[in-house]
């Protein structure tokens, strides 16, 4: 194991087609069975994110072993894609800063369908202040729509950013505005 590559050879990684495109999922065994999956990177193809590198096995740092997804974490993201399901139930593991972390746990907070701004997560983690900092960490968030930054935008209602482009964002926000109750 090295900085670099906290998940050294264990590293797994497989894709989903979905109305948005190609989502790359990365994950972790730990253990032989389907219940000792742990997700630890999703992205939409998009050049430079890890996620999409690792499957593809481009990435120096980062390389991955491509190897189906267990049934129950597809069935998850195609429900959701479907407006189905609100709420994941999917193990993950992080890598990031003691920050970064609570900024992207911090995220389940926000409800299906709802937005809530940069400046309200920042007050929320008790940080009124750390509005840029929030949006950094937000822009590292190594799980977008499992911890759904999608949902947090600009204090003047404008998107603002998301990893994987702002047209991903818009239309991940309209998926959940138009499948809500």
């Amino acid at each position: 194991m090295n900085k670099r590559n906290p998940y050294s050879s264990d590293l797994l990684c497989d894709v989903v087609c979905t109305p948005l495109g190609h989502l790359h999922l990365t994950y972790i065994l730990k253990g032989n069975r389907a219940e000792s999956v742990y997700l630890t990177g999703v992205s939409f193809n998009i050049p430079g994110k890890s996620a999409a590198l690792a499957c593809h096995g481009t990435s120096p740092a980062i390389t991955a072993r491509k190897s189906p997804l267990p049934e129950y974490i597809r069935d998850q993201m195609m429900k959701y894609f479907e407006g189905k399901l609100r709420k994941f139930d999917i193990p993950f593991i992080l890598s990031g800063t003691d920050f970064e972390k609570r900024v992207w746990l911090t995220l389940n907070e926000v409800s299906y369908g709802q937005t809530r701004t940069y400046k309200w997560l920042a007050e929320r983690l008790g940080s009124p202040r750390s509005v840029r900092a929030v949006g950094q960490a937000l822009g590292k968030n190594p799980l977008p729509i499992i911890l759904p930054c999608h949902r947090i935008i600009q204090s003047d209602g404008k998107l603002g950013g998301y990893s994987s482009g702002v047209g991903i964002k818009r239309r991940l926000l309209d998926l959940e505005y138009y499948s809500s109750p």
